[in-house]
């Protein structure tokens, strides 16, 4: 499960390093930072083989910490992944998407759980859960909330943000507390300085910050100068192949975006900054960081949209809204204090389910297994301790064939093998992840009653919950 750093010729073994080290941070309380992208690919980072985006921040956090490279969300949309997230449970269980789209009044949350711990809690950027004001985080275990509502996009993202240009259309919600600015201020850099302020404020901790950025989510807005750099350093490259596949609706075939580009770079940037003032405060030794996307991509769209697209994910199939690896499969880090040695990669499956409860371990705080159900610590992983074959599912009853080309369907993992199941046009595909990453080879027909099998126990799960059709 945990090999060498793919990124470097060096390699490390990473069970000493925590074994050894890991004792010595109980005297203290830990830090936590959760830096969370909103539709972040998993191949828009530089060291993971993007040509054109620029992740130089990201790809040093990779190099100082642990990449988990089969890292997986519980929804491959915004709502049902960030509800996984703060509660540690499958989303259907609470019938999301479907019934609702808020942590229900009874429901434990990751920022409570701290909270309780005795730590100063901070929320800043997308929440996306509820639309009453009773559901967002200063209700849900946040000391501090900072934009964080129900909006799931910004309708700009410079400065008055609650305001469209001239021209722009947007559905979107207003973001509340967001009314201080100067003109031009770029929303992604607001919230960062918002984050910062409160880690200053409160450098004698324990705090736990979750920075969620609305970006890389549409619009498609960024810094006129970055945009300039990438729509130049595309000039330069050599783009081969068609834009689009029709395959899954239509598939987005190259990193071609400039603007989708720039709005990374100044997500990296913004990750740059908070490490440089945990440092500078002599935070960073006593920090817990995290890094991921909520997520895969934005790739794909229905066969007859024209809408825009953000990125591409291939060789991994489809993107944002899809069962697909695409879709499910996101970038993930661990920087932990007290590593001397670092940049490893672990390969053992994960959800974000299992985030809940692995910073709780981390902190020192006990864990709720009877709160976050679906979730299980990584910390044994990194003390390569032998843990427990698990069996993922994902359930999405609300698809949306004409926007981003995915269809009604639940789906299940245990090993190597993903069964897809396509339940209102009784169609299954059948995958074996170890031999075909990129699912190209359906293998239903051949293996039959494994598939029926993993049906059955794809089922009787969905019974079991009372997930919504």
């Amino acid at each position: 499960m945990l090999t060498n750093n793919f990124w470097s010729t060096k390699i490390w073994l990473l069970l000493p390093v925590f074994l050894w080290t890991f004792p010595a941070l109980a005297q203290e309380k830990l830090n936590i930072v959760l830096f969370l992208v909103d539709d972040l690919g998993y191949y828009d980072l530089s060291f993971t083989g993007s040509e054109l985006y620029e992740t130089h921040n990201i790809d040093a956090l990779a190099a100082a910490g642990v990449w988990f490279s089969n890292a997986y969300v519980a929804h491959p949309r915004c709502v049902p992944s960030r509800y996984a997230l703060q509660t540690g449970k499958f989303p259907a269980r609470s019938r999301i998407p479907g019934d609702k789209g808020q942590i229900g009044p009874t429901e434990q949350t990751l920022g409570l759980a701290f909270q309780q711990a005795d730590y100063t809690t901070f929320f800043a950027g997308k929440w996306h859960l509820g639309k009453k004001e009773a559901y967002w985080p200063q209700h849900q275990g946040y000391d501090i909330n900072v934009g964080g509502c129900a909006a799931g996009a910004p309708i700009s993202y410079f400065y008055p943000y609650n305001r469209a240009k001239p021209g722009d259309k947007s559905n979107h919600r207003e973001i509340v507390d967001l009314e201080d600015g100067t003109a031009g201020a770029y929303l992604t850099d607001h919230l960062t300085d918002k984050a910062i302020a409160f880690i200053r404020d409160h450098k004698d901790g324990p705090f736990f910050a979750t920075l969620a950025h609305y970006a890389v989510h549409t619009p498609f807005q960024a810094k006129p100068e970055l945009v300039r750099k990438y729509r130049q350093k595309l000039r330069a490259m050599k783009l081969e192949g068609p834009e689009y596949l029709p395959k899954d609706g239509a598939t987005k075939m190259l990193q071609d975006n400039a603007v989708y580009a720039a709005m990374i770079e100044s997500m990296d940037k913004s990750l740059g900054r908070l490490v440089r003032v945990l440092k500078e405060e002599g935070l960073y030794d006593n920090t817990v960081i995290i890094f991921t996307s909520d997520h895969g991509g934005l790739s794909n769209r229905g066969a007859s949209s024209q809408r825009q697209l953000a990125t591409a994910n291939l060789p991994l199939r489809a993107g944002k809204g899809h069962v697909y690896e695409g879709g499910i499969k996101v970038p993930f880090i661990l920087r932990m204090p007290g590593t001397d040695k670092a940049g490893s990669v672990c390969t053992a499956l994960t959800i974000n389910t299992d985030i809940f409860p692995t910073l709780l371990d981390i902190a020192g705080i006990p864990l709720r297994p009877d709160d976050h159900l679906d979730g299980r610590s990584m910390l044994p992983l990194l003390r390569g301790e032998q843990v427990e074959s698990r069996t993922f599912y994902w359930h999405s009853p609300r698809g949306r064939p004409g926007s981003t080309g995915d269809r009604n369907c639940s789906a299940i993992r245990t090993g190597n093998l993903k069964l897809i199941d396509f339940y209102e046009e009784q169609r299954l595909e059948l995958y074996d992840l170890e031999a075909d990453p990129y699912e190209a080879n359906n293998l239903v027909n051949s293996q039959a009653k494994l598939a029926e099998e993993l049906h059955k126990k794809l089922n009787q799960w969905k019974k079991t919950i009372h997930a919504i059709q």
